[in-house]
């Protein structure tokens, strides 16, 4: 089985998610499922429909989630030692060699990103064009509106 790289926060988000499912999601659904059957008539029950539906949905995301963790390999930034250059879990400042605009992305895994926190998954085409990427280095990204450079102005191992 292959390692899914997470950072240490990312790997915590997923825990608090597996924790809430398990202790407060799990009791809740089989509560409503009680209740729903209690009214009777299953057949034409919506209420137990969409409660079966629901403990579906957290048993699979239980599932998802315990298997994830258990193949993690969880990458703290601050302990990377990677000679300046961009890899997993680093910050990287950027500016467009077009227009100017400088922007800070952090490389995480796919469960982790987040565009409005700034935080971009391994395997996007910007976080790929910046694997290996030195500050001084032209990073060519391929957007939907043609190739876009970014100069690597600062990688920061935070």
């Amino acid at each position: 089985m292959s390692k899914i790289p997470l950072t240490v926060a990312g790997a915590e988000m997923l825990r608090r998610e597996l924790h809430n499912l398990k202790t407060v999601e799990r009791p809740a659904v089989i509560n409503a499922i009680s209740e729903a059957r209690a009214q009777g008539d299953l057949s034409e029950n919506a209420e137990y429909d969409a409660a079966k539906e629901r403990q579906g949905f957290i048993e699979g995301r239980i599932v998802e989630l315990e298997s994830k963790l258990g193949s993690a390999q969880i990458i703290d930034p601050k302990n990377l030692n990677a000679d300046g250059r961009c890899v997993f879990g680093t910050t990287v400042v950027l500016e467009d060699v077009n227009n100017g605009d400088v922007v800070t992305y952090q490389i995480v895994g796919e469960d982790e990103a987040n565009i409005r926190q700034r935080k971009i998954s391994i395997s996007s085409p910007i976080a790929r064009a910046l694997i290996g990427k030195i500050s001084g280095d032209i990073a060519e990204v391929q957007a939907p509106g043609g190739v876009r450079e970014f100069e690597v102005v600062e990688v920061q191992y935070i």
